[in-house]
């Protein structure tokens, strides 16, 4: 059934885009996934970008990001290109622009792609709020005068553009009609993308990023739809923005991405973490082959009623046992899990008695208590009367042996509401033979987008090979990461970029360490003003780059204290957390 998703979400297909090319390589179409990354020093240091962009390049990147604030960094895109030539890389390179037209003229001069933002690239007013349909108009007009000279170059010399509309970035004139939202993040992008089919210019890339990957998911499905409508089918890149560093990163990044890749949505992705961009490709590469997998899966019976709105999130409603189901947060399951200070909210396998399907036809074998029974699809297919004459309290535990393990378990929640089933879900899948690593991002993959779209009520994972205290730890992790369920302080850190001029990653380990306790408390650690406050629009608290060493500290969207020595800054967060009474 394909409805507003545009293509099925029982059978895995790649949603099909136009072919695009960029440089010496075609994205798009049946092409694989590319793989890309940016750099993170300052433009006109030529040398330590190429170095950079080889490293990005012998780590498996395909296309390789360098930012480009001003005119003449983007004129010194041409050494840069120069010298990976001399070396023998011929990798495609795309120059990052915000604000400056005359930079992205330039720069598409010596580079194969080239990246703006809708939401500050030409917009005409950055103080006016409210727009009469006819002021709407004309300001589209406006810019429209300001994107075509890019169009025309790019056209004429066949230099692809990437729209790259970013969540917390949008124009005021997108806001006031859309607010701060996915649908306001496509339709600036389609505006732009008009302009560009008006021109007959076709060689274009979109995406849609956020660092709240519920945000991030719900923007690129409703991406798809709007250019289905539109008879449009530009190739999708991939990326949570400012996904973070470390595990954290790797979650959110695979849970985000992990969501539209089961969806056969992405034809490029990026891994955006605080670290060395090289060490972003491993983690993009191993998203991109997990996804593999998920072709010649078993059948999965197709819909005739589907009741999920893949642009909204809507929990879905289930009963409450105790501490399980209803409005409470999802709850961690597992054997040999220590209770501990939230031993309301996790649970111990072995101290309960667990079901398989069938047993539940015999009364003897039911408790008053709440019985924990494990669901497969085919018991849904077969025997879902069963579930429905049951009167004694229910949990049920999904899981399934198909490679396509989280539609597989979708179709299972949508059999459940079809049917009018309100019974509690928790999630299962054994990892043993898994590494720590491989577990961590394929459950990520697996898990998260379930959670994103509201289904869920608990997380059960096994893996003999790694302790229940690490299983416990990640789980929670993900939940977390999915918006679910907060243990400890949520940090949006962007990866950095030639723009930032400080130690992001010293200075994200040092805020980490000294507020992760802060139980729900969001702290965006940006590289510089031009993304840093609008991308973590989301955040309490904001430490952003001001200048070299430089720090401007923020409560919500407002900056409260200006230009403080990097030094000095992680202590004054501190103190603004505790003036704003979020320190506990």
């Amino acid at each position: 059934m394909k409805d507003k998703y545009c293509h099925s979400i029982t059978k895995y297909q790649r949603w099909e885009t136009r072919e695009v090319k960029i440089g010496n390589m075609l994205i798009g179409g049946k092409n694989k996934i590319a793989l890309q990354s940016m750099t993170n020093h300052r433009p006109l240091e030529t040398m330590a970008n190429v170095e950079q962009s080889i490293r990005i390049i012998d780590a498996g990147g395909e296309i390789v990001r360098l930012t480009a604030p001003t005119a003449k960094d983007a004129e010194n895109l041409k050494n840069i290109k120069e010298e990976l030539i001399k070396k023998g890389y011929f990798q495609p390179l795309v120059a990052d622009i915000h604000f400056n037209p005359g930079a992205a003229l330039e720069a598409a001069k010596w580079v194969e792609k080239v990246r703006i933002n809708p939401g500050n690239y030409a917009e005409v007013s950055k103080s006016k709020v409210d727009f009469t349909d006819e002021e709407y108009q004309e300001a589209l007009l406006k810019i429209k005068e300001k994107v075509s000279p890019l169009l025309s170059y790019c056209k004429q010399n066949n230099v692809a553009i990437r729209i790259g509309s970013n969540h917390g970035s949008l124009s005021q004139r997108i806001m006031s009609r859309y607010g701060d939202t996915p649908k306001g993040m496509v339709e600036a992008a389609m505006e732009y993308l008009k302009m560009a089919v008006e021109m007959e210019f076709f060689d274009i890339v979109i995406s849609m990023k956020a660092s709240n990957i519920r945000v991030m998911v719900q923007a690129y499905r409703y991406l798809v739809f709007r250019m289905n409508v539109e008879k449009m089918n530009f190739p999708i890149h991939l990326g949570v923005t400012e996904a973070g560093n470390g595990e954290d990163g790797i979650i959110k990044s695979a849970a985000g991405n992990g969501a539209l890749l089961y969806d056969g949505i992405g034809d490029t992705i990026r891994v955006s973490l605080t670290d060395e961009p090289e060490n972003e490709i491993p983690v993009a590469k191993a998203i991109v082959k997990y996804a593999k997998t998920f072709a010649n899966h078993k059948p999965i019976a197709n819909l005739d009623k589907n009741p999920i709105n893949p642009f909204e999130f809507s929990k879905r409603f289930s009963k409450t046992l105790g501490n399980i189901g209803g409005k409470n947060v999802p709850v961690v399951f597992g054997k040999d899990i220590k209770i501990n200070e939230d031993k309301s909210l996790i649970f111990n396998s072995k101290s309960y008695k667990i079901l398989n399907f069938t047993e539940l036809a015999y009364e003897s074998n039911l408790s008053q208590e709440i019985n924990f029974v494990f669901v497969e699809i085919a018991d849904l297919q077969k025997s879902i009367s069963l579930l429905k004459k049951v009167e004694k309290p229910l949990v049920l535990i999904f899981r399934s042996q198909n490679n396509f393990w989280m539609p597989e378990l979708r179709r299972m929640f949508i059999y459940l509401i079809n049917n009018n089933i309100d019974a509690a879900v928790i999630l299962y899948k054994n990892y043993s033979g898994l590494t720590k690593d491989e577990m961590i991002l394929r459950a990520s993959m697996d898990f998260g987008p379930l959670f994103i779209d509201g289904f869920g009520d608990g997380v059960f994972i096994e893996n003999n090979s790694i302790s229940p205290k690490e299983i416990t730890d990640f789980s929670l992790s993900l939940l977390q990461a999915a918006r679910t369920r907060f243990t400890r302080a949520d940090f949006i850190s962007c990866p950095s970029c030639g723009r930032t001029l400080f130690d992001l990653q010293e200075a994200t380990a040092q805020i980490k360490a000294a507020t992760d306790h802060l139980v729900g408390v969001k702290i965006g650690i940006m590289g510089c003003i031009v993304n840093g406050p609008g991308e973590m629009a989301d955040a309490d608290y904001g430490y952003v780059g001001a200048g070299p060493n430089k720090i401007n500290l923020y409560k919500g969207k407002e900056v409260v204290i200006k230009n403080i020595p990097q030094n000095e800054a992680v202590n004054q967060l501190i103190e603004l957390i505790k003036a704003g009474g979020d320190w506990k």
